[in-house]
């Protein structure tokens, strides 16, 4: 399984991804989602260079070109809600790509950090034969992630699934690395933090975003 991150070299992913974590700038939502959506379209990019091309022949007013467009069919998954900035920024470049959503949350057990995470919406095309891109800002554990997975696997096998986040902690990479097809499988991520808190959020991370991008929930 290749994993690439952002991290390991300069570029406008560290820029966009610093702000996001200041706490002195993270009350302007427009600009986390913003930044999202930037990170998102960079990625999109980046993983435009992976899929698989087919020559066509395009009339211009001149003559006849010959070009090339995406062989593959391309399905963007996001988990609701903190994913949808994200989604967003993929769609703006893979703009004739289908689209799937799944709802998952956390259900924590009471008076502890403990959790289970469930899914309980989900609408998608079929995914059989086509590009996978699941997308969602943090990745923390891992198992929110898998789920969505599993979830969409009743849509059919994709030929290959990329998997982006802006921030991933070391521990859901190793979890992935565990419960992914590792041939069909290449992870995105803007950093990899070192570990997770007890609440099993990312540190250093940047919060719940989320409500970062959305406002708190009750």
């Amino acid at each position: 399984m290749e994993i690439i991150n952002f991290a390991d070299q300069n570029s406008l992913v560290g820029q966009f991804l610093r702000e996001m974590r200041d706490v002195n700038t993270q009350g302007n939502r427009l600009v986390f989602r913003n930044n999202i959506h930037r990170i998102g379209q960079v990625m999109a990019y980046e993983i435009s260079k992976r899929l698989e091309y087919q020559p066509i022949k395009t009339t211009t007013c001149l003559g006849v070109a010959d070009e090339f467009e995406f062989a593959d069919g391309v399905v963007i998954a996001t988990i609701l809600r903190a994913g949808l900035p994200l989604h967003e920024g993929f769609l703006s470049y893979f703009d004739k790509a289908e689209n799937a959503f799944v709802s998952a949350y956390r259900k924590y057990h009471d008076g502890s950090d403990e959790f289970d995470v469930n899914i309980e919406y989900i609408a998608s095309p079929n995914i059989d034969g086509k590009v996978l891109l699941l997308v969602d800002p943090m990745l923390a554990t891992g198992a929110s992630m898998e789920l969505a997975y599993k979830a969409l696997l009743t849509k059919g096998t994709p030929k290959h699934v990329h998997i982006a986040s802006v921030i991933a902690s070391q521990p859901a990479i190793d979890y992935v690395r565990e419960h992914f097809p590792a041939e069909t499988t290449t992870v995105w991520v803007g950093a990899v933090d070192p570990k997770l808190n007890a609440h099993f959020y990312i540190v250093p991370g940047l919060g719940d975003a989320g409500d970062l991008a959305y406002g708190e929930k009750e």
